[in-house]
């Protein structure tokens, strides 16, 4: 008697599967025109970077001359399918006018803004292929370079200073109706032409809090969970509730913690997300405490915690009083005899960088999921990554076992997500002057 073999059960889709892989756009000789929808030309520089699914190029508006190394634009492409530049594309659009922020600037008499400007987007074919792109200002290095070179500490004047300029750029954001949930050193670029300005990149991850300025209600969602980069996101994130106005304030008020003193309490577990987001309820419980573990007494900037405080108090749906939030940080600038004179030094006054602070584990990538939707028969993709989620509680750290060694193995922590839509510079290695180019990390643990 012959046995029938039953055929393997197909495995269902979206379950136990990587994510399907992308293409990756190819590369256009230099001197290619693209048109945008606006039916302005476009010409191609070289190439300064590439992500794991699109290339970034120099730019400059269609005309007889090549593109040189000192183009003002720059170019992200992808092809049409693949969805990360699509879903960036609709903030830039909706809040990134260059008339929109200009006309803000004027009203509330500002220098500058740290919001790039979008010039320009469109659909182009080549070789029987479509490709998506996007025309937005160039910019420089990040700050996270700025602060690996100084040794992991930046001095409290700049780190004072970056907090008003951010405030400036948040307001701006929250005002036109979105968060951007992922603020931190790597999204943070200097000018290209004015190293004293400084501007918030990669809006993968922004959100529509707002729209036709109706605020989101709260709603924890249990697939949501620790979106964003896993040691700064906010705890509204941590439980899955959508990110909000008091979520990136949160958020910046961890990162100048980590400016000023090299690293987060929370940095020796970022595999864990549970004991991150424990760590940060406990913080938001006993700020005092959670101060004293970051600064020695006599390093202690009472700013910061008035800063910590402040947002503690704002509800989910309320509007921050961002006039508040900038007198306290002023007032620190104050304290150390110190004003924001529009200059941004990296190095203490006496030229010597900082000493290193401890060493954190290495970061490892965790893959990204689509959720695709169609606007104009584009995917758009969310780019936050999946993870097996345990129910939304606060977990007491375990009793050490007597039968275990006192040692305990350090679990690995994730890494940030890789940059698709770095903006003009930043996506792997320097290739002309000015250009410091890198991947970036994909986001932390997420739903």
């Amino acid at each position: 008697m012959v046995s029938k073999q039953m055929p393997p059960k197909a495995k269902p889709a979206g379950k136990g599967r990587a994510p399907a892989k992308r293409k990756l756009a190819e590369e256009f000789p230099p001197g290619e025109v693209l048109t945008d929808t606006g039916k302005k030309s476009w010409k191609l520089g070289a190439p300064i970077g590439q992500g794991g699914f699109g290339l970034i190029y120099l730019a400059e508006e269609n005309s007889a001359k090549s593109v040189g190394v000192d183009a003002r634009y720059v170019i992200k492409v992808e092809p049409s399918e693949n969805g990360p530049l699509f879903s960036e594309l609709k903030f830039y659009m909706r809040a990134a006018k260059p008339d929109l922020i200009q006309s803000w600037m004027k009203t509330h008499k500002l220098k500058c803004l740290g919001v790039p400007r979008y010039w320009g987007s469109g659909l182009h074919e080549r070789g029987g292929k479509r490709y998506r792109f996007m025309v937005i200002d160039r910019l420089g290095t990040d700050l996270q370079k700025k602060f690996e070179e100084s040794g992991k500490r930046f001095p409290r004047k700049l780190v004072l200073q970056l907090g008003l300029r951010l405030l400036d750029t948040l307001e701006y954001i929250h005002e036109h109706e979105y968060v951007h949930a992922d603020i931190k050193a790597s999204n943070l670029m200097l000018s290209h032409s004015d190293p004293n300005q400084v501007y918030l990149v990669d809006y993968g991850l922004a959100y529509r809090f707002a729209p036709d300025s109706v605020p989101k209600e709260y709603k924890e969602d249990p697939k949501r969970c620790h979106d964003g980069t896993i040691e700064f996101t906010s705890i509204d994130a941590h439980k899955g509730a959508s990110p909000c106005r008091r979520s990136d304030l949160e958020i910046l008020s961890y990162c100048m913690v980590q400016w000023l003193c090299g690293r987060l309490p929370w940095e020796d577990k970022l595999g864990d997300p549970l004991y991150v987001r424990d760590s940060k309820l406990r913080s938001r419980d006993n700020i005092s405490e959670f101060m004293t573990k970051c600064f020695s007494s006599q390093d202690k900037p009472d700013e910061i915690q008035r800063f910590i405080e402040e947002v503690k108090s704002v509800g989910y749906l309320d509007k921050p009083a961002y006039e508040k939030l900038r007198s306290i940080l002023q007032a620190g600038l104050k304290t150390i005899q110190a004003k924001d004179d529009g200059k941004l030094q990296f190095t203490a006054d006496n030229g010597a960088v900082p000493p290193p602070a401890k060493k954190t584990t290495k970061r490892k990538k965790v893959p990204e999921e689509a959720d695709e939707s169609e606007t104009d028969g584009s995917p758009i993709k969310k780019k936050r990554a999946t993870k097996k989620k345990e129910k939304n509680v606060v977990k007491k750290s375990p009793k050490k076992s007597p039968t275990k060694t006192p040692k305990t193995k350090r679990v690995p922590s994730t890494q940030n997500r890789l940059t698709l839509n770095k903006i003009g510079v930043e996506m792997g290695t320097q290739t002309s002057p000015g250009l410091a180019l890198r991947t970036r990390r994909p986001k932390k643990t997420s739903s």
